[in-house]
């Protein structure tokens, strides 16, 4: 194993408590080979990392948003904007810029049409909120991670909303039920059924019948 060595701070690692952002295979494929500038490349994975922790059909970003990872961000930028990887829309008096996928193509096109400024765009609207971390959420409400446990998030991270598994933890939480299991089988509970946000939580012995004699109960260790 090679030495770090100068002023560079050591990486400590990856962990199974932190989420993973889905990257496409065509940055792999295509970018990755392409993009020789470090720049370019900081706010390319900046904007892949940062639109899949945000909510909303309007997932855009300012110049000011890249400023902490590189000195230049309009130069980068530009050259993200003309490989095609970032799309850019001029709005008085500033620029918004979007991943270029079909879902950032739509926002683009209809920001580009709306007859307001960027200012009151982004006034009139909410700021995009972080989605909550499905394995922070688990080991305050449940218990520590196990490399099973951490599997089994990772699925349901990718499977279900994270109001949901935030709900659902909330759910065991509140029925006493500190188990992985009851929390998954409410989930495919809701999926299947549909997700009832009018539901009464206050009758907690219901909720627990409820989840525990159903058809899902095989998936509870009594």
């Amino acid at each position: 194993m090679s030495t770090h060595s100068g002023n560079m701070k050591k990486f400590v690692g990856f962990t199974d408590q932190e989420s993973f952002t889905q990257i496409p295979d065509s940055f792999f494929r295509q970018l990755l080979k392409e993009i020789t500038d470090p720049d370019e490349l900081k706010v390319t994975l900046y904007a892949l990392w940062r639109v899949e922790h945000m909510e909303g059909w309007l997932r855009f970003f300012k110049i000011e948003d890249f400023a902490e990872y590189v000195a230049k961000p309009s130069e980068a930028l530009e050259k993200a904007v003309k490989r095609g990887s970032l799309l850019q829309v001029e709005k008085k008096p500033i620029c918004l810029y979007f991943l270029n996928s079909p879902r950032g193509r739509a926002a683009a096109e209809a920001v580009a049409k709306d007859q307001r400024d960027a200012t009151e765009m982004i006034a009139s609207s909410n700021p995009p909120p972080e989605r909550p971390n499905i394995f922070k959420l688990y080991e305050e409400n449940i218990g520590p991670l196990t490399p099973l446990i951490a599997d089994a998030l990772k699925d349901a991270e990718q499977t279900f909303p994270p109001e949901w598994v935030a709900e659902a933890l909330e759910i065991a939480v509140i029925s006493n039920i500190r188990d992985w299991r009851y929390v998954e089988a409410i989930l495919r509970r809701w999926k299947e059924e549909g997700h009832a946000k009018e539901q009464d939580r206050k009758d907690t012995a219901e909720d627990r019948r409820k989840y525990i004699k159903g058809k899902y109960s095989d998936f509870i260790e009594h």
